[in-house]
């Protein structure tokens, strides 16, 4: 029996963290529906699986660059000690943690997990097909207006007497 997790929910949990897309060792315990500390705890005593570019624990200053995007989105935030960040796994992070926690739950969660970050992958990559489009078309427009601008600055600032044309009444 495979659980179904929505995508787009597990999508609002994966975050961009020097250079690498990740999801919070708190949301991660949530899914697999066991504490954060023991999760982490699984995770210390298979330490050797997690090398630094599968999990890394947030510095101080990302922390509090993403707790300021969190304030609707994680509301019991407040309740966390802030002196101690979060761990961070990375979508290999993710696929070792299944090796980890070995109930059905987290293998049902992991599958969810993988299609989510494949999903983002395919958003990504369609979107970035958008815009190098958008910004050959904003290349393009931009030469045409300089030239635009060019030839109205040449008419404004070059200094030619012009003549009237046009019907003239005589003073009297």
């Amino acid at each position: 029996m495979e659980l179904q997790i929505e995508v787009a929910t597990l999508q609002n949990k994966i975050f961009e963290v020097r250079g690498q897309r990740v999801m919070l060792d708190y949301d991660l315990a949530a899914l697999y529906e066991v504490e954060t500390k023991a999760l982490n705890q699984a995770v210390k005593r298979n330490l050797r699986r997690f090398p630094s570019d599968f999990m890394f624990r947030l510095s101080v200053e990302e922390w509090g660059g993403m707790r300021t995007q969190f304030v609707t989105a994680y509301p019991n935030q407040s309740k966390r000690n802030t002196q101690i960040t979060p761990y961070v796994f990375t979508e290999q992070g993710v696929a070792m943690l299944s090796g980890v926690l070995r109930s059905d739950k987290a293998i049902d969660v992991n599958i969810s997990i993988m299609r989510a970050f494949v999903a983002v992958r395919k958003h990504l990559t369609d979107h970035k097909d958008l815009q190098l489009k958008i910004e050959a078309l904003e290349a393009s427009t931009d030469q045409r207006f300089k030239d635009v601008y060019e030839a109205l600055d040449y008419m404004i600032n070059t200094n030619t007497e012009r003549t009237l044309i046009g019907f003239k009444q005589n003073e009297k």
